[in-house]
């Protein structure tokens, strides 16, 4: 069908997530016009299929658990989850996989949605092949920004690709307990629904390469480990899969050292990449890798650089969030966004000329210093800044203060509460650089750490934030303590 007249928007958003609907908000506030456009859901992975439904599922099961653990409450609980209502409160939080209500915050934010599939043609020039049969072309007056978010990444094991596997969205969107789940890969995905659904009855195993959680610190890792075990998970870690067959109505996962391990449905979470097939990023002088694997490097406003974004088209064309191939969480992504969205604002009234400054509103300075990440199994792991490796490969004069989570606000958390806290010092400056708690309970910590971090506060002025008692928050004045104040 032939393109209609072409529509013109002071800013082209790809992608209607939660990065993609901040970025144009921004944009919206300062006083541009924008469009969105979305092949999909409005509101993106996070509200649908990761995020939010993976927490919905694991929430009854942690807070079950932490009553069973608690003298007083564990003699008038259940011992076991039914499936039904936890489904129920999971498609609550989804709104039943329906964007009626994020497709009306758009319009009464002021944006704009076009519906349907991407194509960048030229210099702030996007196609749009409507899911309505309807072809648009759109044009930015200042900016096209690719908020297009991420996708599986799925290792080249003989079989995978012929066979009905679940990936994240198939295990988050589910409407039945496997009575048999094999979970390939140890990262934050992987164990998260696998004590999901192993509290939800299914017999799970866990295949991974390497050892569980490899991104953060052993010892943390070392507690999640524990937990999934008490919760009847086999880990095989440290395990190549060599191949995989489907037949009747059952997976056969054939190991390296030719052990095979049967379920009823196979989960794949090794990994993610950026999303950027298929957007025409050829058209501007950004050519993806192999076709698909083309990582955008920007500055810090999100802008990126190289042919597509200098000479005579001017600066126009932005990433963030998962595009962007910095860091595949939801906060920091919408962060980034932030940043985004202001920076074309600034640049389009001509009070941003280059690159923004460091920890100003318009750049993303805390990609480089203070990205807070949970892994959100019972016990949880929350960290941010840079692990003790990462502080001295950065040329850090570095120090670690390490101790198990014992005080009494533990105590009273849970009966026999096993946890592990972690400061990363630069002994120069006398900041934290690093932070890592393990523990029931212990994200609500974490943003303490952050905000440690990007204040850059000195340990002598942390020594007077005295935590209350009696909180598990007071593991920062031991770990204080054990650093010698």
């Amino acid at each position: 069908m032939a393109d209609n007249n072409v529509r013109e928007f002071d800013v082209i958003v790809i992608g209607a997530g939660a990065v993609g609907e901040n970025v144009a908000d921004r944009v919206v506030r300062g006083g541009l016009t924008a469009a969105i456009v979305e092949a999909e859901l409005v509101g993106g992975e996070c509200s649908y299929w990761a995020c939010i439904p993976s927490k919905a599922l694991l929430r009854p099961g942690t807070a079950l658990h932490t009553a069973q653990s608690v003298p007083g409450a564990a003699d008038s609980v259940t011992k076991v989850l039914d499936p039904v209502p936890v489904f129920k409160n999971r498609d609550y939080f989804t709104n039943k996989w329906q964007d009626d209500s994020a497709v009306e915050w758009l319009d009464s934010a002021g944006i704009e949605l076009v519906r349907g599939r991407a194509h960048i043609t030229g210099p702030r020039e996007v196609h749009v092949d409507g899911k309505d049969g309807t072809s648009y072309s759109l044009k930015a007056h200042h900016a096209v920004v690719v908020a297009t978010g991420s996708t599986p990444v799925i290792p080249p094991i003989e079989g995978l690709r012929s066979v009905p596997y679940w990936t994240t969205r198939g295990a988050t969107s589910a409407k039945h307990v496997p009575g048999r789940l094999v979970v390939l890969g140890g990262g934050v995905a992987g164990v998260e629904i696998a004590q999901a659904f192993a509290r939800l009855g299914s017999k799970v195993t866990i295949i991974a390469r390497g050892r569980l959680l490899s991104s953060f610190h052993e010892e943390a890792a070392s507690l999640v480990a524990a937990g999934l075990r008490a919760d009847g998970i086999h880990l095989r870690l440290g395990t190549d899969v060599a191949s995989v067959e489907h037949k009747d109505r059952s997976f056969n996962v054939t190991l390296g050292d030719g052990t095979v391990v049967s379920c009823d449905e196979l989960l794949v979470t090794t990994g993610r990449r950026p999303s950027l097939d298929n957007l025409g990023l050829e058209n501007v002088g950004l050519d993806a890798e192999d076709g698909k694997h083309l990582r955008l490097t920007t500055d810090p406003s999100g802008l990126v650089e190289g042919a597509a974004s200098d000479g005579t088209s001017g600066l126009w064309l932005y990433a963030s969030g998962d595009a962007a191939g910095a860091a595949f969480l939801t906060h920091q992504g919408k962060y980034e966004a932030r940043a985004t969205g202001d920076a074309i604002v600034a640049r389009a009234k001509g009070t941003l000329h280059g690159t923004p400054k460091p920890w100003s509103s318009l750049a993303k300075t805390a990609d480089e210093y203070a990205i807070p990440s949970v892994v959100f199994t019972d016990p949880e792991v929350a960290s941010v800044g840079w692990s003790f490796k990462q502080a001295v490969e950065k040329g850090i004069n570095a120090s670690s203060v390490e101790l198990p989570i014992n005080v009494s606000g533990s105590q009273l958390h849970s009966e026999n509460y096993r946890g592990w806290a972690q400061l990363v010092v630069d002994e120069d400056r006398k900041v934290v650089v690093g932070a890592t708690f393990a523990g029931p309970g212990v994200s609500e910590l974490l943003h303490g750490a952050t905000i440690a971090i990007v204040g850059q506060v000195p340990l002598d002025r942390l020594w007077h934030a005295v935590p209350s008692f009696p909180t598990i928050s007071e593991v920062w004045l031991r770990l204080l303590e054990k650093y010698g104040l």
